[in-house]
């Protein structure tokens, strides 16, 4: 089944020719320079993003002199079909879909971003300390009577798109290494993002969620009735360990804007202007990308394609 899901999307990538993208685009006009074409994935699909957005094309526009158009994807799959398209010359893109892109030759990764680090134990931010990498965890209520990965069968489970490395790749990958059956074992089903995810837990709809590392506490201002920390733990932390999202460009993109645009987002840690539109994906910073780190994803993505 997974395979012909796969084969499908693939498909789509190469034939289609619409972008279903969200209707927001925000334009700012400058030097009389072709319109740059941004787009992103929004962590959470509460209605605040686009308007938080505003900023973003607000400082491309003025670090790169020329219009900036950003749109936000509906999902994963959105922005892989924009690159593929050409019609979208710079993603922050996840990293499976990044991935995805670059194998269409799509997409070229120009920075990597930088977030913060997790204590393993207390899933608390450790202060001053950053990673380029993260995990996949699987939440479950505190009080549930799972304590291993294997302990799933039979459960309901709580995923984001097959696109997503934490989300869905990774945590069905070691399932399946663990030997257990997706299509028999458990019932996955797919929502919108991850405070979905996490009140579906909250209220017994699910019996677990696929999430990234973190999540309790990126997302706790969504649940202010709710103490994350304390009513939802950590059942199992990925073994794999998932590069950060890539500011990526079309291929070909003229040598001296892909670096006017490595410019702008490795001055963003230094404004505050900065900081927050990077908090739009939690982003700390960005730096110089190894492209080795995202190989692993396309491993890890045949195994969950099974």
């Amino acid at each position: 089944m997974f395979k012909s899901i796969k084969a499908l999307l693939l498909g789509s990538l190469i034939l289609g020719s619409m972008v279903n993208a969200a209707t927001f685009s925000q334009t700012v006009t400058a030097q009389d320079e072709e319109a740059l074409e941004v787009q992103f994935v929004p962590t959470n699909n509460d209605g605040t993003m686009e308007a938080r957005a505003l900023p973003l094309a607000e400082y491309l526009s003025e670090a790169l002199g020329r219009e900036v158009n950003v749109t936000l994807a509906t999902d994963y799959t959105t922005i892989v079909q924009a690159m593929a398209s050409g019609q979208v010359d710079l993603g922050i893109m996840p990293p499976a879909a990044y991935v995805q892109a670059r194998d269409l030759g799509s997409a070229k990764a120009i920075l990597t971003s930088v977030l913060g680090k997790f204590d393993d134990e207390t899933g608390l931010p450790l202060e001053d300390e950053t990673t380029g990498s993260f995990q996949g965890e699987i939440l479950v209520k505190a009080d549930s009577d799972m304590q291993e990965l294997t302990d799933l069968v039979g459960k309901k489970i709580a995923t984001l798109s097959p696109n997503s490395a934490s989300g869905y790749i990774y945590p069905v990958a070691e399932m399946i290494n663990a030997g257990m059956d997706i299509t028999k074992d458990v019932t996955l089903t797919t929502v919108n993002d991850i405070p979905s995810e996490i009140t579906a837990v909250l209220n017994g709809q699910q019996d677990a969620a696929f999430v990234f590392e973190g999540a309790r506490v990126v997302f706790s201002g969504a649940f202010p009735d709710n103490d994350l920390m304390e009513e939802l733990r950590v059942l199992y932390l990925t073994e794999g360990e998932i590069p950060n999202d890539a500011i990526a460009v079309q291929p070909d993109m003229d040598e001296a804007l892909q670096e006017a645009i490595k410019e702008a987002f490795l001055a963003m840690a230094d404004t505050e202007e900065g900081v927050e539109i990077m908090s739009l994906w939690s982003h700390l910073g960005y730096t110089e990308v190894d492209e080795a780190i995202y190989d692993q994803i396309k491993e890890y993505t045949e195994i969950a394609a099974q």
